[in-house]
Formats: C-alpha cells, structure tokens, sequence
C-alpha cells in the first residue's frame, strides 16, 4: 500500500481555489444558503488531499450552495476538495451493446451530470430526491476500463497506460468487485444530493449496461472541525499531508496527460487507481499509540514526522534517537512512499472511507475506497505499491481487496459529452 496508495497518505493537502467551483446559489439552493456565498467550500480544495480549502470554518447553511462546473479542461472530481458523501460505481456493456450504444450513454450521462452538478432535476423522471438542496459541491466523473475498447472495436484507441495493474502479494482481490467497462465516481457534500446522482446515472444506463459493483465512501463534514485541517481515516492518522498541490511548477505534468497525448482522446485526462483497502481495525487497536506512530512514521495527534518538528516539516531521513536508532523506522509508511524515495512518482489521492457493517465474526468490515490520479499509472502507483510490496510495516493492518484502472478523458467542451472524442473520433 502506499502513503500514496494507502489509508495514510503521507501527501500534502492544501490547495488553491478551484476556478471550476462557483458560489452562486442555483434555484433550487436552500433559501439559508443566499447570504453566505462568502464562505463558501466545494471545489475551492484544489488538489484535493484532505485538507479544506476556505480561510475559516465553513457554516453549515453554505455547504448546499456550491457549484462544480461541469464544462470544464479537465473532468470535475479530480481537483476538488474531497466531499462529504462518494460513490464509486462501475458498469459493464450488456451483450450486443457496442460503440453506438456507448455513445448514447455517455451522450445521457453527459447530460445528466451537467444538470444535477448545476443544481437542476435530472430530467422529465427526476426522482425529487434533492430537490430542496443545493448542487452541494457535486461532481460526476467518466473514466473507461481496459476491457470497454474491445467491446467497442477500439482497441486500436487503448491507451497503453492503460495495461492491467501488476500482480501485488498483499492482493487478496475479489474478481466480482474489481475492473468494469466503464467506472463512474460521484461525490457531494449531501447524501441526498450524492444519492439522487447515483440513482440518475443508474436509470440512464437503460439496457445499454448494468452496474458490476458499487461501493459507498464518505469523509468529514466540510465546517466539522474548528478551522480547516488535514482529515483523519478510520485508524485516527492524519490524512493528506503531502498530496500535491496544483500551484506546484510540475502538478500538472504528474497528474494530466499532456495536450500532445497518443491516443490524443486522452489530452487533457488522467489515470484513476481504484481500490477497496480493508482496514484491520481490531489488530491496529491494540497496539500501543507509539507503536501505530512508528508503523506510520508520523504522530497521531498532530500528523508531525517522528524525525520533529510541525506536520509541514520535512521528513529528516537520516534522523537518530539516543539509542542510535533511525527516528522513522526504515519500514515506516511515510518514509517508503516519499516521492524521493521512488524516483519521483507522485499521484493525487482523493479517497473515501467506507463502513460495510460487521462481518459474521464480529470483524468491521472498513477501510479506504482508494482513489488516485496520475499522467501514467506505470510511473505513478505501481513503483510506488512494488515497493510497499516489499516491506511497508503497514501492511499487516490492511488488506486491498478490489483493483480497478481506469482512463478519464479531458472534460467535455460545451455542446460534447465525455468521451465524444473516442467514441466518434
């Protein structure tokens, strides 16, 4: 697992505001929301990471009023702040559903993106499930499975960054849960509002494909904590701390492909890593609070490195304590997924945690829907996750039970939709 591919991301949060985000209050905002369009959240988290964006605690009456725009260079859901509510939701073609098929599908959930994102029903059979919210920081991403392009007859258009994922020896993954044609992530700052999204998406594939699985996320609140922090997962660590940030001189090199892009479809996208990593709750808890730090290589209360200093201070490698012993322990989780550690590979982490109730032995059945973004997934995750293979001491707390990979086009210029460049390329 990696900082950058595990529950403790050990990646910097904080982030510039998002000029795809606009405060304005759509018709159907709450009518509360009006007058505090001043401390507004949303997508005003930049590089996502897990700390919020605004100067101040954000007011609770503000969270509905946010809107993500859906036009946009690149998809919605890759930059923004991390949202309340998620879901990630992949589907399969059905037989005899081909590229023409595919193109009205993403033709519709183009469309029906655009119109929820902006605080608007769905259409004429609008559920009404949202319909006193605002667009609450939603956002509804597209990407394409490795197996879409053969479905389609485009394996010609298959990028090949593309490739399946390496095989890992801490994989234990459920085939059913893993891969998919196409994978859809939604996030919002409201259930109701992340809910009625999931539930248009799934009514608008029709017959042309049916969901292969689902799994629900969440995070913490936008305005939960006193002012803006880096968020905790479910082990209690800090979580974000050195996510890359879009003022950063090579951010966008890391993280988009380049305009020059072959296949050129992909100009302007991403990679998305997707993995369901189980958290061993039980065995992390019993052991002592030094214990957990020295896993992490990093302190509980306050996200600091074992080496000194703030949460923001550089991680001091080299570092000993009176004993002679390195600081951060040489199997540290912080310390083996430092980009410097692994030639420079970085990737953007935008996970939920999950809770799936308790299994028949009394066991939470709960940990990270891992999402990450990267330029090429051969250079970002997968050094990074054959490292961790090899020795992270985190690795006995956790389990990556689901893998997927996942192409995401550019975002969609007014009068396309996502994906109009393959499909009718």
């Amino acid at each position: 697992m990696a900082e950058q591919s595990l529950p403790v991301a050990d990646q910097d949060a904080s982030a510039e505001e998002k000029p795809s985000a606009r405060p304005g209050v759509s018709r159907r905002a709450l009518l509360g929301t009006a007058g505090a369009t001043g401390l507004v959240l949303g997508a005003a988290g930049g590089a996502a990471g897990y700390a919020a964006a605004p100067a101040a605690a954000t007011p609770l009456t503000s969270v509905g009023s946010t809107e993500v725009m859906f036009h946009v260079k690149h998809q919605p859901g890759i930059t923004d702040g991390l949202q309340a509510r998620g879901h990630l939701v992949a589907f399969d073609l059905t037989p005899g559903a081909g590229r023409k098929e595919a193109a009205a599908l993403l033709r519709r959930w183009s469309e029906t993106a655009r119109r929820l994102m902006a605080g608007e029903p769905s259409g004429s059979d609008d559920t009404d499930v949202a319909r006193d919210a605002g667009p609450s920081s939603l956002t509804v991403t597209f990407g394409f499975g490795h197996s879409f392009f053969s479905r389609t007859g485009l394996e010609k258009q298959r990028p090949v960054a593309l490739d399946p994922l390496p095989d890992f020896s801490s994989d234990r993954l459920d085939k059913s849960r893993s891969d998919g044609d196409l994978w859809v992530q939604i996030g919002a700052n409201d259930a109701l509002v992340a809910f009625h999204a999931l539930r248009a998406i799934q009514k608008d594939a029709g017959s042309a494909a049916r969901v292969r699985w689902q799994m629900n996320g969440f995070n913490r609140t936008p305005g939960a904590t006193a002012h803006p922090m880096t968020a905790r997962n479910l082990m209690g660590q800090l979580d974000g701390t050195r996510n890359p940030k879009p003022s950063e001189p090579d951010f966008d090199k890391r993280i988009f492909v380049p305009s020059s892009a072959t296949p050129s479809w992909m100009a302007n996208g991403s990679y998305a890593v997707v993995r369901r990593i189980r958290m061993l709750l039980d065995d992390w808890e019993k052991l002592s609070l030094g214990a957990q730090e020295a896993v992490i290589g990093r302190r509980k209360a306050n996200g600091a490195a074992l080496s000194g200093g703030s949460e923001t201070t550089a991680m001091d490698l080299e570092k000993t304590d009176a004993k002679g012993d390195l600081a951060v322990p040489i199997n540290a989780h912080a310390r083996i997924t430092r980009p410097d550690q692994n030639g420079g590979a970085a990737m953007l982490r935008r996970p939920f945690s999950f809770h799936d109730g308790i299994d028949a032995d009394g066991v939470p059945d709960a940990g990270l829907l891992f999402v990450c973004w990267q330029a090429d997934p051969l250079r970002g995750f997968v050094p990074v996750q054959r490292k961790l293979d090899r020795g992270d001491a985190l690795s006995q707390f956790i389990r990556h039970e689901s893998s997927g990979l996942f192409a995401v086009p550019g975002g969609a210029a007014r009068g396309e939709y996502v994906g109009q460049r393959l499909l009718e390329g």
